[in-house]
């Protein structure tokens, strides 16, 4: 029983006695499958949800992140930079059989070429210079759980059929050792090169790329799936809302965000959106918010008059609160006009602040309230 048996029959036993007893703990065997079934498919929902978007080539890779996570062997995940082959490495890991185990990400292309094969499989003491004792490498750190080869086509060629090898018997052997020792560890390869090019060059070995590619999972470019970008708008506006206060965009703006062509992916979306909540400080993301290139839709002509100025942007914040049932909206309109009103007036007075309240017509110390509520630093202007 400490060893993992669960029940036991003492002799002499009756046959109906044994065949209870193996009942109760195939019942007991098939529950436990069913509660650790249950606990993944709900992990993998938390898990895939990170994968923010709902149009047909998200959900075809989220379905093969379940199918490839159930599938024995590794997975090759392909895409763009910032297409978040990182996010799919780890839910491919959460929705597998040891989402207790260790997670261990390597940048293939930053590992030293001299030191390569040591950082991957280890070594043992005296084995090069400076080799002062043993260490354990990273396919032993990942040893019941994932590693993630990142950039795997960075890999030297003479280090990669001793990679082949150990995907092959689930054994390797440490620089200057003499025995090999079994690891087992789920390899996730990504990279952002294409593979089959690099086979036809003779830069990555046929073999190798095969035994990587038993399962492989591609990353559409965000400009292949525009529809899923007021999705993660809307997912990165709360993801930021805590820290950089709450936003929302105006219709102008979310449309310049989908007709833009994201060479950076989601990452550059992902910055260009943080940018925007920081210059959008009286609380609506307007074009001009946005550094993906020129104005062009929101640009006001330079015979408008401040009143039509005014109002075309009134009328772009309100239109990006469509679809709020309720917002401070007298607030939002009142902060848009009175923090440019108060830069210019500081700029045209010099910092001077007794002059500036005059000019607004408000006491010295409203002013300073004011000048701190929309961060202005009076001697910055």
């Amino acid at each position: 029983m400490k060893l993992g048996a669960v029940d036991f029959v003492q002799k002499p036993f009756f046959r109906d006695e044994l065949l209870m007893r193996v009942r109760s703990a195939a019942d007991r065997r098939q529950l436990a499958r069913q509660v650790d079934l249950l606990q993944r498919q709900m992990r993998g929902s938390d898990t895939l949800d990170a994968l923010v978007g709902d149009s047909e080539s998200i959900r075809r890779v989220k379905g093969l992140i379940g199918r490839a996570a159930a599938a024995p062997g590794t997975v090759l995940v392909t895409g763009d930079t910032g297409t978040g082959k990182e996010l799919v490495a780890r839910a491919l890991h959460e929705l597998g059989p040891s989402p207790s185990g260790p997670f261990v990400a390597v940048n293939c292309g930053a590992l030293p070429r001299e030191l390569a094969e040591s950082e991957l499989f280890g070594h043992e003491r005296g084995a090069f210079t400076g080799a002062a004792a043993r260490r354990a490498g990273w396919f032993e750190e990942a040893s019941g759980g994932t590693l993630v080869l990142d950039e795997v086509g960075e890999l030297p060629l003479d280090l990669q059929p001793k990679l082949l090898r150990v995907l092959e018997t689930g054994r390797l052997r440490r620089v200057g050792g003499a025995g090999e020792i079994a690891v087992r560890a789920r390899v996730v390869a990504m990279t952002l090169r294409n593979l089959e090019g690099e086979v036809a060059r003779r830069g990555f070995r046929e073999d190798l790329y095969y035994r990587l590619a038993g399962f492989c999972v591609r990353l559409p470019p965000l400009r292949e799936r525009r529809g899923d970008i007021p999705l993660l708008v809307e997912h990165m506006l709360a993801k930021y809302a805590e820290s950089l206060g709450e936003r929302v965009i105006a219709a102008d703006a979310l449309d310049r965000l989908v007709g833009y062509a994201w060479p950076g992916n989601v990452r550059e979306l992902e910055n260009v959106i943080q940018r925007a909540m920081v210059m959008a400080s009286a609380g609506v993301i307007l074009p001009e918010h946005l550094p993906i290139g020129p104005v062009s839709a929101a640009v006001v002509g330079t015979d408008a008059s401040l009143e039509e100025i005014i109002e075309k942007k009134m009328h772009e914040c309100v239109r990006g609160l469509r679809g709020h049932t309720s917002a401070n909206l007298h607030g939002l309109m009142v902060g848009l006009v009175e923090k440019p009103l108060l830069r210019a007036v500081m700029r045209e007075t010099k910092g001077n602040q007794v002059r500036a309240a005059q000019l607004l017509g408000i006491n010295r110390n409203t002013l300073r309230k004011k000048l701190k509520e929309h961060g202005i630093d009076p001697g910055g202007v």
